[in-house]
């Protein structure tokens, strides 16, 4: 994904309808480039589909974009901002276009597209188009100096942990990390992301655990002994 955005991101832009609107296209072609290569190169069946959640980050913005119910959230001081909203098929407007086109939702272990898929939009799942589609939703944030975190995972951590639990969670092993200097070679994100993993598959998701952690924090030198 990150190439294929990057390349989308250097084409040439014919209006200047603003920057935000260009990281929009930018987006939305590379979520449906990405859709048509694993259909034409065959990477995977038709059956077989993948969420995806996108971070892209400036020296002043977070731009996130999500096609599914992986989730991105933002832990800015004491509070955890999620920056993406899930896109499950009983969520009102994804259950109105669903229905809309035709389609089904139905209540078989949650919500789910004809019975099957628990998420309404995705890369890949052509068997249930057009119901499940690879358009993805994109936000922008203002960066501050209190931003701690970023929190990129699958379903498979959200479905056993909130928001709030997963942000206080990364602001404990952040702040611990900081503040004794581990020389053990393992960045702080890591940490986070191997703790957050070990509580999901403690608590017995059944579903992929995948996390990724970005430290929004300059990092601090070690200061010489005297």
């Amino acid at each position: 994904m990150h190439g294929v955005i990057a390349e989308e991101w250097g084409r040439e832009v014919v209006d200047n309808s603003g920057w935000q609107r260009r990281w929009e296209v930018a987006f939305s072609s590379s979520f449906e480039r990405a859709d048509n290569e694993v259909h034409t190169a065959a990477v995977a069946p038709e059956m077989v589909g993948s969420t995806a959640v996108v971070a892209v980050l400036s020296s002043c913005q977070i731009i996130t974009s999500n096609c599914g119910d992986s989730r991105a959230v933002l832990c800015r001081g004491t509070d955890t901002i999620p920056l993406t909203v899930d896109q499950k098929p009983d969520r009102e407007d994804e259950l109105m276009r669903i229905e809309r086109g035709g389609g089904r939702v139905i209540n078989w272990n949650g919500a789910r597209v004809f019975g099957v898929l628990a998420m309404s939009r995705a890369i890949g799942d052509r068997y249930l188009r057009p119901w499940i589609i690879p358009v993805p939703e994109i936000t922008f944030m203002t960066r501050n100096s209190e931003d701690e975190c970023l929190i990129l995972a699958s379903d498979g951590l959200w479905d056993v942990m909130s928001n709030e639990e997963a942000g206080e969670i990364a602001r404990c092993v952040l702040r611990r990390r900081r503040r004794y200097l581990m020389a053990d070679g393992v960045s702080a994100a890591q940490v986070v992301a191997d703790n957050l993993t070990e509580i999901a598959m403690g608590r017995n998701s059944s579903d992929n655990i995948s996390i990724i952690v970005v430290d929004l924090k300059p990092k601090r030198k070690r200061q010489p002994r005297q």
